[in-house]
């Protein structure tokens, strides 16, 4: 059977706990990854003439399983893979770890025990790279790159920077158009490649097969990125160890002529360089920097990130294209940076920026950006596109995480070039010129939420203030009606009297005159010191302009109901429910057409954009917001599936097809008949604690049955009833015990017949299971477990809308509930409440 995705992740991370303890995870990351690596090559090439990689005599996954329980295994384990590194000119790549450390992996009997159990782990049957191929869809790869992520967690601050977050890397792969390479003859170059990711992600959106080319300066990271070629079919991509800046790898030639000396050119570039290195310069003199990289100024002696963006600018071809990300003070840094960055704009050579989150990358929490470079169209490049992305993203742990829904806004703005308000605008060189050339997100776009402010007049007397409601308007749009159903127009008293005889009239009238609601009025006569809510009448009301009180009851329950049961609300839900239909209706035969071969991303990626383009267009709800709902099950349980069909089709197991499902959908009536029972045996049991709470307490009738844990059990009862037998005087206590003791036989009779139940329906489930058609597994995955999944999340986005109009009404409705005027005159009867109590107590 096919494994998880998630079960190979958690075989894979469980192999770290073999490690963990004798060294830090930047350190056991390349013990894992090499047994990885040499499980990978041995499943996928021993034995292959012709292959792309040897897998010499010794130097097997096989061999290193036969060393299991050997006191040399350690020794066993560097020969085999020193043996397959031989082979393969990767001595240095996954030869660096040490299998034989003592000082690492403990000594004697504790070694032995700890390689031989990390050697079993890569054993498990599941683990079998034969048919899980680091192709497109491979399981292989994404558990890579889940190593890779947790490694970079766990590696501390200092030791992360080797990789590059796997969203920012699919949003720089889609943006610089690698999408849209036509020959194999096309390259794509990472000057700080680190473990690879950032080259794989670019190259996988190719529809050809890139040349790959990457430098990196840390000898064990380049090991990393290596193997990771290798593992994701790429065996053929040059990656060189060295410092990209003080020592290029990659020219135009390797002789001794001037041209030689140039930097060789590529059609696409990324980069992820490390932030601000203080040590970019060494090792050459940039003033007279043999490859011409800095014509348009030297960086700052301490600061090397636009060292690395000139070097990347001069690695791409007249029309190529590339982007780097690099940390915001580049946009608006002065001096060496401001001439730089001023020359690069004028030459036109940045096609956009895209501002990220903070704290998505490790080693380093501060936001960063996306330059995106196009030399193709720089001559006629009249604008810059920038993008505000900081607000969109979640919380992983302790960092931050672009999700789904993010990565797509992010690359179908950018790429279409689409203006949003608060997050994207084309802003023309002119304004940028004016600006002094400085690049600052902010002072081109202004992404901060909107303030909510108060209204004064409304606090002193009353009402909600109608430019509040008005803000609502996307709501009002599609319930136009929904709108007076919930407000009314604040009214004002313009005319009250006094009951006649009443005392100090004129001051009386003057305050009920400066109220403006009834209710005001009303509570003003209450709180009066007369006491009589007779002695101010209303005579007559106008509508106060601007402000308005709620309708309905103030209350969040009352505001829910109005809304949900308004006939406008209730049609919205089901054009919702219809349009949802439509995905599920143009989508349902592809999901039931699944078979052995299919490509699950290919399968998510048609599914996907089809949610977004039905939902395009529908109001209230972001149609990026259903996307993430669909591509967060997908993460967490359908793509888990789709694997497991692709390989081994529609088989009817429990991983695939839970026994819930089967069990409602072909044994409801067994169901419901457990449940009865079980609320049967409830019912029992809560009269036994009625019992035991009326009467097991001190001096109660149970008290002398229970135990020394304070249970009444069948022993205690029958102890206590031989003990009393000739009790004439125990005759209540022997009723209640032997009541006690029938609920206690009741009880087990009733649980029993559960078991008995739960048992016969666990067999009859067992039994389908083997008679199921495919057709009927095809109906239980897709109808009941997919789809149902999908409507509930729907309408979880439906939820969210009621949520949110409802929250800001009564929000509203309860700043604005009490005015000052009612306030003030609570505060004066209860400060005369106090004073006479002052009084009374002889206080003045």
């Amino acid at each position: 059977m096919a494994i998880k995705k998630s079960e190979l992740y958690s075989s894979l991370w469980k192999s770290c706990d073999e490690l963990r303890g004798g060294m830090d995870a930047s350190q056991y990351k390349d013990y894992v990854l090499v047994l990885l690596f040499v499980k990978y090559v041995s499943d996928k090439y021993a034995g292959k003439p012709d292959a792309l990689i040897v897998v010499p005599p010794g130097g097997s996954f096989a061999d290193m399983v036969a060393a299991k329980g050997q006191k040399d295994i350690g020794d066993r384990i560097n020969k085999i893979k020193a043996a397959l590194a031989e082979a393969n000119h990767l001595t240095g790549v996954i030869t660096v770890a040490d299998f034989n450390d003592p000082d690492k992996l403990g000594k004697g009997k504790e070694m032995q025990d700890r390689l031989s159990n990390l050697v079993g782990i890569f054993q498990n049957p599941a683990l079998d790279f034969r048919r899980n191929r680091a192709e497109g869809d491979d399981l292989l790869g994404d558990a890579y790159e889940y190593l890779m992520r947790n490694f970079a967690t766990q590696s501390g601050k200092s030791k992360g920077q080797f990789y590059t977050p796997a969203e920012v890397s699919r949003v720089i792969a889609k943006v610089i158009g690698t999408s849209k390479a036509t020959s194999s003859n096309q390259s794509i170059y990472d000057p700080t490649c680190g473990s690879g990711s950032l080259l794989l992600k670019a190259n996988d959106e190719a529809p050809v097969r890139l040349s790959i080319y990457g430098q990196e300066m840390d000898n064990a990271t380049a090991a990393l990125a290596k193997m990771n070629m290798i593992l994701h079919d790429n065996p053929t991509a040059e990656i060189w160890q060295d410092n990209s800046l003080s020592h290029p790898y990659f020219k135009q030639g390797s002789g001794n002529k001037p041209e030689d000396k140039n930097l060789k050119t590529f059609d696409f570039v990324v980069s992820n360089p490390p932030f601000s290195n203080k040590a970019w310069s060494n090792g050459f003199d940039p003033a007279h920097d043999e490859y011409a990289r800095f014509t348009d100024g030297v960086p700052p002696q301490k600061n090397g990130d636009y060292a690395f963006l000139l070097h990347v600018i001069r690695s791409l071809k007249s029309n190529g294209k590339g982007a780097i990300i690099l940390p915001h003070g580049v946009l608006f840094r002065g001096n060496a940076e401001s001439e730089i960055r001023q020359k690069i704009i004028r030459k036109g050579y940045i096609k956009g920026i895209i501002g990220l989150p903070p704290n998505l990358f490790f080693g380093t929490g501060i936001p960063a950006c996306i330059i995106v470079l196009d030399k193709e169209n720089a001559a006629n490049r009249r604008g810059i596109f920038l993008i505000d992305a900081s607000k969109g993203f979640m919380k992983d742990g302790n960092k931050n995480r672009l999700r789904h829904q993010d990565i797509h806004k992010i690359v179908d703005v950018f790429n279409k070039q689409l203006e949003l308000p608060a997050y994207s605008r084309m802003v023309p060189v002119a304004e940028i010129e004016a600006n002094d050339y400085n690049l600052n997100i902010p002072r081109y776009i202004d992404s901060s939420e909107a303030e909510d402010l108060h209204d004064i007049d409304a606090h002193l007397r009353g009402g909600i203030p109608n430019h509040d409601i008005d803000a609502l308007d996307a709501y009002w749009q599609v319930f136009p009606t929904l709108k007076q159903q919930l407000f009314i127009e604040e009214p004002r008293p313009t005319g009250v009297s006094l009951a006649p005889d009443t005392d100090s009239s004129p001051v009386i009238l003057s305050e009920a005159k400066n109220l403006t609601r009834h209710t005001e009025i009303l509570r003003f006569a209450q709180n009066d010191r007369h006491g009589d809510p007779e002695i101010v009448k209303l005579t007559s009301m106008e509508p106060r302009p601007g402000y308005s009180s709620l309708r309905v009851e103030f209350c969040t329950a009352q505001i829910k109901a109005t809304i949900h049961t308004h006939p406008e609300y209730r049609a919205y839900n089901e054009a919702v429910a219809e349009w949802y239909l439509q995905w599920q209706t143009s989508n349902i035969a592809t999901l039931k057409s699944i078979t052995i071969g299919t490509s699950p991303k290919q399968l998510i990626e048609t599914l996907s954009e089809d949610m977004l383009r039905v939902f395009a267009h529908v109001q209230l709800i972001d149609k990026y917001d259903v996307y993430q709902r669909l591509m967060s099950y997908w993460s967490d349980t359908m793509q888990d599936d789709v694997y497991m069909i692709a390989q081994d089709s529609w088989q009817a197991n429990e991983d695939l097809l839970p026994r819930q499902l089967v069990i409602a959908r072909y044994f409801a009536a067994e169901q419901q008949h457990i449940e009865n029972l079980e609320a049967a045996r409830e019912a029992i049991a809560r009269q036994m604690e009625d019992l035991d709470e009326e009467h097991g307490g001190e001096g109660g009738l149970l008290e002398e049955a229970k135990n020394e844990k304070g249970k009444i059990t069948r022993t205690t009862i029958k102890t206590r009833l031989k003990y009393m037998l000739d009790d004439p005087d125990a005759q209540d206590e022997r009723i209640m015990l032997n009541a006690y003791l029938d609920l206690l036989d009741q009880e087990a009779e009733a649980s029993k017949k559960v078991k008995d139940a739960q048992k016969a329906l666990n067999d009859k489930v067992t039994l389908k299971y083997r008679t199921l058609s495919e057709d009927e597994v095809k109906t239980l995955v897709v109808d009941d477990k997919w789809l149902a999944t999908l409507i509930n999340d729907i309408q979880s986005e439906l939820n969210r809308v009621s949520q949110s109009l409802t929250g800001r009404v009564r929000q509203l409705a309860e700043r604005y509930e009490t005015p000052l005027s009612v306030l003030s005159k609570d505060v004066e009867v209860l400060t005369g409440k106090v004073n006479a109590y002052l009084r009374k107590m002889g206080f003045v």
